[in-house]
């Protein structure tokens, strides 16, 4: 009985079948196994049989398919050399010595010469506009596979599974292995490498194969570089539901794709010529320069961004969600070269000049990174014969100086990325691809900010915009013009991001148009998990209960600092700096985490909490004879205790050099609040300190800042650590959740809530119709900005002085002007029509908002109590210690923006009963407040009575229709009420005067009482 061969044997014929039509075992069995029956071409996918025999181990080639080539397409360059007997060694000896040199790379896109000679050892791949001889050149290529390859010059039974070449010359080696006899590419594929093949010999030298391949018929892994075993091998593989590895193949095995897609004559070529490069000079020495191989995904994303430009032309949206470790600066470096080369697959294509001209008269990169500028550059003149084609571009009239000298690639950043925008729908003739860099935010404020400043408003630190913010907010002030395709390249697509570039589905639904996942990075080893070792700390009171139930504090010592704190420092900024000093000194610099390299982040809540808490570890870092230094980051100036502060100031070096700095090894901590949170690379960060609010799409980019590998520190998922003292973790979950899969948004934005907005704004009187018209025009006109404040001014005064309004009212109209200016600033590039008085009004309401004055009581009264406030009952509590957050691996619908206009709070709270409310309740908060639930089961029900008597519960609450200004007035009762009980319930007015958190979380509380009136009645 004959059985299935399952060895590494049968996977070596399987892939010698699929690529030349026949394996050695069928030519074997037919008896046919002679030299000529090695010359089957065209069966399969085009390659020949390679003989092991034909191999020349010295000089790497196959040497009967190389003269072959040559004899065959270039006799009368061979003729030049052919005056001598010698020729061939001439040839071969000029070849090995240009190889050792320059790689072999530089040899297939540019020929060899040899005296008066050169020598074509690659024919490009024809575009469907080349010549015919152009296409005929391309067939002439000899493509071929040889088995079990005799590569070692000192010991010649030593054999190399597979071996392919291009016209005789060895491009890729492969080692087979077969989990069904035990062995694996991950593991043994990858041992054989490093441990039992020579890099001294020539075939394995760097840069004389392009790539090595460890497969086996589920994973591939590949490496550019063999060195023993220092050899860092990559995935190449699909990735599987999000993660690592490849989805089953029902035609045959998982890892058919390396040999039916990868290895084809058509793709193995476009990979030589337009992904495969080295870093780095070419005076460089070889050995000091990387050579780079497209991962799956890269690969992938870029094909498939080129074919669907090439189908349907000009005018498209692609959203790709690639998560950190993706590796997204090469991907978009490829793109970007490949789209200037594109061209329309048919005529009438949209935007199409033509298939002879490229579809694109230029690319547009926009990005805050400066190494990409480089990359970009370097890598044009390894691909290009035109060197001079980059160049950057900060407006509209460099834009076009730059079309006019023939610049092709055009790079740019986020914030001058509005000049762009005007200058592509003014340049109507011609045609651009515009690729986005969302991933590294810039720091600086946009042009609107900065008319801001020069009108005497402050931009409000937390309200600071992401790179996804500032690009929609530039699309917005025109509608995409059919010129231009836009590619955006982001790891955490806001709802937003999703509408404006995402592919929208026949069910309504905006996906991304591809995908690498944080699972699939995390999975693959180029990113780490940074929710693996997550701790949070809880704020709460009563120092000795904290001693008492935390072995945080369990010693003397412990309680000497607290001691202490309370008596020199009335900020609890002091205790948190003492705990983090504790923890960095004792468990990351003294135990020389990262081979004595490791770094940390202290994220503050704005810029005054950055300043102090720089000083106050600073403080500590003095007394303890400074064992390394600190850098702090923020923009501006900033004025605290009367003093004024600046980064450059405080660090004592230019704020251009803080990344530097940080870089060294005597920089071990960077404070901040909000700069550096998003696209800062430093690789030595293992640990982090939030002392700040975190959520959706900032959670992940701010904790992301962890995640990237480190292999020269030897940096492991069980070296990174954050120390939480404001997040819950189930939050951190809630926002890492939607980007660790795929993300995509169920449906589009209702923008008819605009019209809703407008309306309520209007009737106010805040502004006059004819004030909205007269700054727009003034504003577009580029006039001084002392012009435009007394327009500004006179709407402000209304607001703040002259109409008298509520409190509530106040708040109410600031909120939804707000909502306006964020949901018309998103949807105006997507709106099919054009609204002029909302364009106007989002103009006119930028700039009025920062001078709308809210104050209510509430924050009188929190004023007052601040000052008041007793730092002696201040501790801290662990409540989760070295948390794994595990992720949730489906894909996440984002719902749209919100349809319905908001007020000054939200909605309707959910309904519960008493006890599951006191229960929810104390789930969070209990160790706050030291009561029964009995206790608080009566301390609710005698609050919610005391409200419900308060002489403007019934008009303002219970028969208040408008949910906002319900809301606005149970606050303050509920404030009045707590105030009147102050004596009776000292302790619980305490946390809930000075704790926000437990404020908010007993005014929801009481608020779902109040809600559901029967739930007292059933309690009385």
């Amino acid at each position: 009985m004959n059985t299935s061969k399952t060895n590494e044997q049968a996977l070596e014929a399987a892939i010698e079948k699929a690529l030349t039509g026949i394996c050695l075992e069928d030519l074997k069995a037919q008896g046919n196994f002679a030299a000529e029956s090695q010359e089957l071409y065209r069966s399969g996918i085009g390659y020949f049989i390679g003989s092991a025999n034909d191999f020349n181990p010295k000089y790497a080639i196959d040497e009967t398919r190389f003269w072959h080539f040559l004899e065959n397409t270039q006799m009368e360059e061979l003729e030049k050399i052919q005056r001598t007997s010698d020729w061939k060694l001439k040839i071969l000896e000029r070849y090995d010595r240009m190889v050792k040199k320059y790689g072999i790379l530089r040899l297939l896109r540019k020929g060899l010469d040899v005296e008066d000679a050169h020598f074509t050892l690659l024919y490009q791949l024809p575009l469907a506009s080349s010549s015919q001889s152009v296409k005929d050149n391309f067939e002439k290529n000899e493509f071929s596979v040889t088995r079990q390859v005799r590569y070692n010059l000192d010991n010649s039974r030593e054999e190399i599974d597979m071996v392919i070449f291009v016209n005789g010359i060895a491009i890729a080696t492969l080692e087979l292995k077969n989990p069904w006899t035990g062995q694996t590419a991950k593991v043994h594929g990858i041992r054989q490498y490093k441990k039992d093949r020579d890099p001294r010999q020539p075939l394995l030298n760097f840069g004389r194969c392009i790539v090595h391949f460890a497969v086996d018929t589920d994973e591939v892994y590949m490496t550019t570089k063999l060195n023993g075993s220092k050899t860092f091998f990559l995935p190449f593989n699909k990735g599987y539901k999000n993660g690592k590895g490849n989805p089953p193949n029902p035609f045959g095995h998982k890892t058919a794709y390396l040999w039916e897609e990868i290895l084809t004559r058509e793709s193995l070529t476009n990979i030589i010529q337009h992904f495969v490069r080295f870093d780095g000079k070419p005076k460089d020495a070889l050995s000091k320069r990387t050579l780079f191989f497209p991962r799956y995904h890269q690969l992938d994303v870029v094909r498939k961004i080129l074919s669907h430009a090439r189908k349907n032309g000009v005018g498209h949206t692609y959203l790709i969600q690639h998560s950190a470790g993706s590796g997204k600066s090469n991907s978009i470096t490829w793109a970007a070269y490949q789209l200037i080369e594109t061209y329309p697959e048919r005529e009438g294509i949209p935007g199409a000049k033509g298939i002879n001209n490229p579809l694109f008269d230029s690319v547009i990169v926009v990005t805050d990174r400066r190494l990409l500028d480089k990359q970009l550059r370097d890598n044009i003149k390894e691909f290009s014969e035109v060197k001079n084609i980059v160049a950057p571009a900060f407006s509209s009239k460099e834009l076009k100086d730059s079309l006019e000298q023939g610049k092709r690639i055009i790079i740019t950043t986020i914030q001058k990325f509005p000049f762009i925008v005007d200058g592509i729908a003014d340049l109507s003739d011609r045609r651009f691809a515009v690729v986005i860099d969302e991933a590294h935010s810039s720091q600086s404020g946009t042009a609107a900010g900065k008319m801001n400043q020069a009108m005497g408003m402050k931009q409000n630190e937390e309200e600071q915009e992401d790179g996804q913010d500032k690009i929609l907010k530039a699309m917005q002030a025109r509608k995409m013009k059919g010129n231009a395709s836009y590619l955006a390249f982001t790891a955490t697509p806001k709802n937003a991001t999703l509408e404006r570039f995402g592919n929208k589905e026949d069910d309504g639904s905006f996906k991304p148009f591809h995908l690498y996942s944080m699972k699939q990075a995390i999975e693959e080893g180029f990113i780490l998990d940074v929710l693996a070792n997550y701790t949070t700390y809880k704020s709460y009171y009563e120092i000795e209960k904290s001693i008492q139930d935390n072995p945080l504090f369990n010693t003397k010592k412990a309680q000497k600092k607290l001691r202490a704190f309370v008596e020199r420092d009335k900020r609890t900024i002091a205790t948190k700096a003492e705990i983090m000093m504790e923890h960095f000194i004792s468990k990351i610099y003294n135990t020389k985490k990262l081979k004595g390299k490791a770094k940390g982040m202290v994220v503050t809540q704005n810029i005054e909490s950055a300043i102090r808490y720089y000083l106050a570890i600073n403080r500590i870092l003095s007394d303890k004879g400074n064992p390394f230094k600190i850098a702090v980051a923020f923009s501006g100036i900033k004025t605290v205790d009367g003093i004024e502060y600046s980064e450059s100031e405080l660090n004592g070096f230019p704020e251009k050099d803080t990344r530097k700095k940080f870089d060294s090894d005597d920089y071990r901590l960077l404070v901040v609040a909000n700069k550096y949170l998003t696209g800062f690379d430093q690789p030595k960060l293992c640990t982090m300190y939030v002392d700040k609010k975190l959520q959706g799409v900032m959670a992940v980019q701010a904790l992301s800042r962890l995640n990237r590998a480190c292999d020269k520190c030897g940096k492991k998922t069980e070296d990174l650590f954050i120390l939480d003292f404001f997040n819950q973790a189930d939050d951190i979950k809630a926002s890492f959740d939607p980007f660790y899969t795929s993300t995509s948004l169920s449906k589009a934005t209702d923008i008819n809530v605009l019209h809703e907005l407008k309306g309520v704004l209007d009737d106010i009187g805040v502004y006059e119709q004819v004030e909205v018209e007269n700054f727009v025009e003034m504003y577009f006109n580029g006039v001084d900005a002392q012009q435009l404040s007394p327009i500004i001014d006179t709407a402000a005064a209304r607001f703040n002085q002259e109409l008298e309004l509520e409190d509530d009212e106040k708040a109410d109209f600031k909120i939804k002007a707000k909502q306006f200016v964020k949901i018309y600033g998103q949807m105006a590039s997507i709106m099919p029509y054009e609204v002029l008085e909302w364009e106007k009004l989002f103009w006119f309401l930028k700039f009025l908002i920062p001078k709308l004055i809210v104050k209510t009581k509430e924050d009188e009264l929190i004023d007052e109590l601040l000052e008041s406030v007793d730092l002696s009952t201040y501790g801290l509590e662990r409540t989760k210690l070295n948390y794994t957050i595990g992720l949730d691996d489906s894909a996440t619908e984002l719902d749209p923006q919100n349809p319905n206009p908001r007020g000054a709070h939200g909605g309707d709270e959910e309904k519960d009963p008493l006890d599951e409310i006191i229960k929810t309740f104390n789930e969070r908060w209990f160790h706050g407040w030291d009561a029964t639930p009995e206790d608080q089961r009566i301390k609710f029900i005698s609050l919610s009575k005391h409200i419900q008597q308060h002489p403007d519960y019934k008009s303002k609450v219970a028969e208040n229709k408008d949910s906002q200004n319900r809301d606005l007035a149970f606050r303050k009762i509920l404030d009045e009420v707590m105030s009147q009980q102050r004596k009776k319930e000292l302790d619980l007015y305490r946390l809930y005067a000075k704790d926000d958190s437990f404020h908010q979380a007993f005014f929801d509380t009481m608020k779902r009482l109040i809600d559901n009136p029967q739930i007292i009645k059933t309690n009385t």
